[in-house]
């Protein structure tokens, strides 16, 4: 596998509804017009495979999906659209941005289903082949925040595991930013789109363009 050194992998993070798909599409189409050919992924999904298992763990009903099977199936899906769409792209030369990526499962699993974190950092190795984004954004928001702006939509089944859920994955992803310091930034999800992409695009353009 050869993937060029002007290549790069930006995955995006956050608790529900603090507005992560919306920077996401916003860098998006802005590296496009720079013409850096990018492609956008989201997670769980993003092949027939993965979308198979998006359908199982988001659907509400599953209750008696335990812990260890949400890690293993978030996981599998991942190891499916890392082989099959973001490896083959960055070997392309294209840049790929995600829409969730390994960080989830070591916030939704680890810090809100209290799986054992340095385990689940191993499982994402195995089902990336040790792939890991050049630049995270953590995009913040209070979990009360989140939930008004998600109100009108349905919930999906970890959607629906309520407020306490979302303030332990938001307190993992403030940890995982001590943890990984170089790679990670948190942005402030309080503010507005237009002020959240531009303090995005400034930090992009630091560290890739100058």
């Amino acid at each position: 596998m050869s993937i060029s050194n002007n290549v790069r992998f930006i995955s995006f993070e956050g608790i529900d509804g603090c507005g992560k798909t919306t920077q996401a599409r916003l860098i998006l189409e802005k590296l496009n017009k720079k013409e850096c050919k990018t492609i956008l992924v989201r997670e769980p999904g993003g092949t027939r495979i993965s979308e198979s298992i998006r359908e199982i763990l988001l659907t509400k009903g599953m209750d008696e999906l335990q812990d260890r099977t949400e890690a293993l199936l978030m996981t599998a899906s991942r190891a499916q659209l890392t082989d099959e769409v973001i490896y083959p792209n960055l070997e392309l030369g294209h840049w790929v941005i995600a829409d969730r990526y390994t960080d989830s499962t070591l916030a939704y699993q680890g810090g809100g289903r209290n799986l054992n974190v340095d385990w689940l950092i191993e499982l994402n190795d195995f089902a990336t082949a040790d792939l890991h984004p050049d630049l995270t954004f953590i995009v913040d928001v209070l979990p009360e925040v989140g939930f008004r702006r998600r109100h009108s939509s349905e919930q999906d089944r970890i959607e629906k595991a309520g407020l306490e859920l979302q303030h332990n994955v938001r307190k993992m992803y403030l940890e995982l930013v001590k943890r990984f310091p170089e790679r990670m930034m948190i942005v402030d999800g309080h503010e507005t789109i237009e002020n959240i992409h531009r303090i995005i695009w400034q930090e992009i353009d630091r560290r890739f363009f100058q």
